[in-house]
């Protein structure tokens, strides 16, 4: 039994231990970012900490994540929709329909009724709901159709997702770097490199804060945290990030509460202990322990990605899309809102993080339903 504060512990140290890598020479390209997932990744697989749910996880995911996004939305200028905003949502809906010809092409190749079992449909579902909106739309369409109580299958198919989900991190990490540097696009004029830390940049990470400053943070973010989660339960039809992302920005249009100091600094280190837990929830060992139905989920997984990815780069580079937004739109998919936020962060695209937490959200709103239309026709079909 692990205890949270040794957990905390760990995740904190990571962060300074990849922040301090990020700054060595042949790493610093790689960003703080990566080096977390993959540092985290590494002592969960070696048992320093778990690789499966903890409620330091949880709150991690429930208050840490959200409260985070909040406090990096309450820096961007609504004037950033104009540079990216059709783009974001164009290539998000493509990588989309990617996602579900992924899906419809995985269970076709791999001949899932036979291989998977009767539960086959719910799977895919699952697979389509978390490719389009992230992992809350896994579970959503997962607690629909029982799986949840379907033992190996689910816990097969939930380490499948997490590695999966660390990998594609790692791909929209590079991916875009690497064919900026050979097929170069030309970027927004508003695009700012966050790696300067030169005074003139308002998105820089190293920010000087007052107690008040700190005070006025803290109770914003839990305030307008503590309010979406009572809305989104008087509203059940709207997503929690979705409230929680229009209270952000509305908020973030006063010059008051926008130029606060400590936002961005706050923010980008909650983004940093969320990474770290994904990197903890890429278990190999548990994928590996159900044999042959582990290498099938996987390969599924990995078919159905690399179709979306596949669809989604290829339409992308046909009609000169920014590679950042092609990157962001499809961590969006996978990954979901925090995901690609952070993404759009580690790419040094602040212009961009608007738009890939409103496609994120999107994709929480429509994921759970496409999944389960998916679902019923394949149980039908």
């Amino acid at each position: 039994m692990f205890d949270s504060l040794f957990i905390l512990f760990v995740l904190c140290l990571n962060v300074v231990i990849c922040e301090w890598l990020a700054r060595q020479p042949g790493l610093h390209h790689i960003g703080t970012a990566l080096l977390v997932i993959v540092v985290t990744a590494i002592e969960a697989n070696l048992g320093i900490i778990p690789t499966v749910e903890t409620p330091i996880y949880e709150g991690i995911f429930g208050y840490v994540a959200p409260f985070s996004l909040f406090l990096l939305l309450l820096s961007v200028n609504l004037k950033d929709l104009r540079q990216a905003g059709l783009p974001m949502l164009t290539m998000y809906l493509i990588g989309s329909v990617g996602t579900i010809i992924g899906v419809l092409t995985s269970v076709w190749a791999f001949s899932a009724p036979q291989t998977i079992g009767t539960l086959f449909y719910a799977l895919a579902g699952m697979f389509t709901g978390t490719y389009i909106g992230g992992s809350v739309n896994f579970h959503a369409v997962a607690l629909h159709y029982g799986v949840s109580k379907a033992g190996n299958l689910f816990i097969a198919s939930t380490a499948a997702d997490n590695i999966m989900t660390t990998l594609w991190m790692i791909v929209t990490l590079a991916v875009p770097r690497f064919l900026q540097q050979r097929f170069p696009r030309t970027l927004p004029t508003t695009q700012t490199d966050t790696t300067d830390k030169g005074g003139g940049n308002p998105y820089q990470d190293s920010e000087t804060m007052t107690p008040n400053d700190l005070a006025l943070l803290l109770a914003l973010g839990i305030g307008s945290i503590f309010l979406s989660k009572q809305l989104a339960a008087v509203v059940p039809g709207v997503p929690f990030v979705l409230i929680l992302t229009t209270m952000a920005l509305v908020l973030a249009q006063f010059r008051a509460i926008n130029r606060l100091r400590g936002s961005r600094l706050l923010g980008l280190f909650g983004i940093y202990i969320f990474l770290a837990v994904i990197g903890a929830y890429c278990d190999i060992a548990a994928l590996l322990r159900d044999g042959q139905l582990a290498i099938i989920l996987f390969g599924m997984i990995l078919l159905l990605v690399l179709v979306h990815g596949g669809i989604l780069f290829g339409i992308g580079a046909l009609f000169r899309q920014d590679w950042a937004v092609l990157g962001i739109a499809s961590q969006a998919n996978i990954g979901g809102a925090t995901s690609a936020l952070a993404l759009a962060k580690s790419l040094g695209r602040p212009d961009l993080q608007l738009p890939a937490v409103l496609v994120g959200t999107l994709g929480n709103a429509i994921g759970t339903y496409l999944g389960i239309l998916i679902a019923e026709l394949l149980r039908t079909g």
